[in-house]
């Protein structure tokens, strides 16, 4: 059995699935695959594509509608005997039948004129998807990049900890420290430890996220820094009329306003005259039982136009007017509405975007101070004019400055995706 234990052992390696290697990618490669990948994207790109059958559904309806049948019967009538016609009657055809509308008081141009109007509110659907993916995915990215520093912060802490501890017991063996610095050097590297488990779990639960808005199988690994070049921000009154004008959710708005209108049209026809055109081609046959035993069959055709007009319905389509106009009006609130919040988004952006930049401008000469203040503290603790007490609080300086640093680059660039997107401008 044991001679077997390492073939079986060697079958299960080879039969477990290995995982997908991370994939790295840049800001700009993710951004190139979510515009395509993304499941938002793919959802708008498929409800755009229903939409194009609804315009060949809608134009169907000014086609001539064309139908082939075809049939035999069977009957039996006593009454015709009478007359001296059989009472049983058996008769075949075959015919092509032609349905065309001459005239539907506009029905059927606004029912085409709307499904081509919802065309290029899908169109819409589709930009706005795109340009949501961008802002998620560029915040993402930077979350990322974000998590990536605060694991490298968190591991140099813990070399700068051990380094401490090293130290210090150094300088216990030479017997100018105490077996308390021996301890709290220690302590100290081991309280450090917990962090590096927890930046490196926010790094994979990051990465995972942003996996997701790519649509990918594989974690993601993001390549590049924070670092931001900070520049300042369009006013708000040039933010907010870009916005106005190229936000797609505001022309999905106005293009709905513009179907509802169509769809109106729609309803005004219904109990309006209409005109068709109906027809029918193709040959018949009639046998009598009886005793002649006469039979006919030949070419039969018919065509005539059909006036129809249903000129009370209840009042069933004065009800569904009044809806339509109610949804129209709705969409013209929607669309105020829409108009204030687009102003409310691009205001909390902008200054998003002064708040980050005015806090890495503060920070950048900061970290470099706080980095100076630790080597001055570790060497005098190693000189014996500084204490323990000295060396954390300027290694505890220098970690705030590092992180508020990167929290605050992380912070102006997801602003500037912020900014970016509110005045519809994402992925340009």
């Amino acid at each position: 059995m044991k001679r077997h234990l390492p073939i079986l052992f060697l079958s299960i390696l080879l039969t477990t699935p290995a995982h997908a290697e991370p994939r790295h990618l840049t800001l700009e490669e993710a951004l190139t695959l979510a515009a395509e990948q993304n499941y938002a994207v793919k959802q708008a790109q498929e409800s755009r594509a229903g939409l194009d059958g609804r315009y060949v559904e809608e134009r169907a309806a000014a086609l001539p509608q064309l139908t082939a049948s075809a049939g035999i019967g069977l009957s039996r009538d006593a009454s015709q005997e009478v007359f001296g016609a059989g009472a049983r009657q058996q008769s075949s055809s075959a015919e092509i039948s032609l349905t065309q509308p001459l005239f539907t008081w506009g029905k059927i141009g606004a029912g085409i004129r709307a499904a081509k109007v919802a065309q290029q509110s899908g169109d819409q659907s589709i930009l706005s998807a795109r340009q949501e993916a961008h802002r998620d995915v560029t915040i993402a990215f930077v979350d990322l990049l974000l998590a990536n520093e605060l694991q490298r912060l968190a591991g140099e802490n813990l070399l700068q900890k051990e380094r401490h501890r090293q130290e210090a017991e150094r300088r216990y063996a030479l017997g100018v420290a105490t077996d308390y610095d021996v301890l709290a050097a220690t302590v100290a590297q081991e309280n450090a430890r917990p962090e590096i488990i927890r930046a490196a779990n926010r790094v994979r639960s990051v990465g995972l996220r942003l996996a997701y808005l790519l649509a990918l199988p594989e974690e993601v690994v993001a390549e590049g820094t924070l670092a931001v070049t900070i520049s300042a921000p369009l006013s708000f009154a040039d933010a907010f009329a870009s916005a106005v004008a190229h936000r797609p959710e505001l022309a999905d708005l106005r293009l709905r306003q513009q179907v509802q209108t169509e769809i109106i049209r729609i309803y005004g026809a219904e109990n309006k005259p209409r005109l068709d055109l109906r027809g029918a081609a193709g040959w018949r046959r009639l046998e009598l039982d009886n005793a002649a035993g006469d039979e006919g069959n030949g070419a039969a055709w018919n065509a005539g136009v059909y006036l129809t007009w249903p000129f009370f319905d209840g009042l069933r389509t004065a009800g569904k007017i009044a809806q339509a106009h109610s949804d129209l009006r709705g969409l013209s609130i929607s669309e105020r509405a829409l108009v204030d919040a687009i102003g409310l988004e691009v205001e909390t952006a902008r200054n998003g975007i002064i708040d980050a930049a005015a806090i890495v401008a503060a920070l950048q000469g900061t970290v470099g101070q706080a980095e100076r203040l630790l080597r001055m503290a570790e060497q005098g603790f190693e000189y014996g004019v500084k204490t323990r007490l000295d060396v954390d609080d300027a290694q505890l300086n220098l970690l705030q400055a590092q992180t508020s640093l990167a929290q605050g680059e992380r912070d102006y660039r997801a602003a500037e995706a912020e900014f970016v997107w509110a005045m519809g401008k994402a992925g340009e």
